[in-house]
């Protein structure tokens, strides 16, 4: 489990992988339209949040995908705010991707960059070679190129359309920081 601790403006956040009792937060998160419009793979029944939650089990063991429900505790127990996700990791690979939704009730309270800047920390500490995290979005997203500012990744360039995504992207990085020793 990560954490990434409270600040002044931010809730504290802890990261975990996923587990199969979060099928029912899941599917209340995926309620929301624009969560549902900007995913290929919605999760609104049961069956398909055992598929996702399976897959992401897989996952973890496979070592190459890393996906972590990010949740606000709180007296009464936690709650699901939001997703973050390594993706792409390949043995000694020096680049991978980030990626990440927020639900709806969290959106605009500065969880992404929170948990955002926990993974990817994370992800700097537990793969040697890694040197390179990309944030992949598109590009009538600019809510998105606010969550990657403020996790410390940079513009790095326009990607042109291509299937399954209709529309050009942005595509963010950070590098590894040398205190790190990456």
């Amino acid at each position: 489990m990560l954490h990434a601790p409270a600040t002044p403006t931010l809730p504290e956040l802890l990261l975990r992988p996923w587990r199969d009792d979060d099928a029912e937060a899941l599917i209340a998160a995926y309620r929301d339209p624009v969560l549902r419009r900007s995913t290929r793979a919605p999760v609104t029944t049961a069956a398909e949040a055992r598929r996702f939650l399976a897959a992401a089990h897989r996952d973890w063991v496979d070592g190459n995908r890393f996906c972590f429900a990010v949740l606000e505790p709180h007296p009464a127990g936690e709650t699901l705010v939001a997703q973050v996700i390594v993706k792409h990791v390949t043995e000694g690979g020096a680049d991978a991707e980030v990626g990440y939704w927020t639900a709806a009730p969290a959106r605009g309270r500065g969880v992404a960059p929170h948990a955002l800047v926990a993974v990817t920390d994370w992800a700097f500490a537990r793969f040697a070679a890694l040197r390179r995290l990309d944030l992949l979005h598109q590009i009538d997203n600019p809510a998105s190129c606010r969550v990657a500012e403020k996790a410390g990744y940079l513009f790095q360039e326009v990607l042109p359309a291509r299937p399954p995504f209709p529309r050009d992207g942005h595509r963010h990085a950070r590098e590894c920081p040398a205190r790190s020793g990456c």
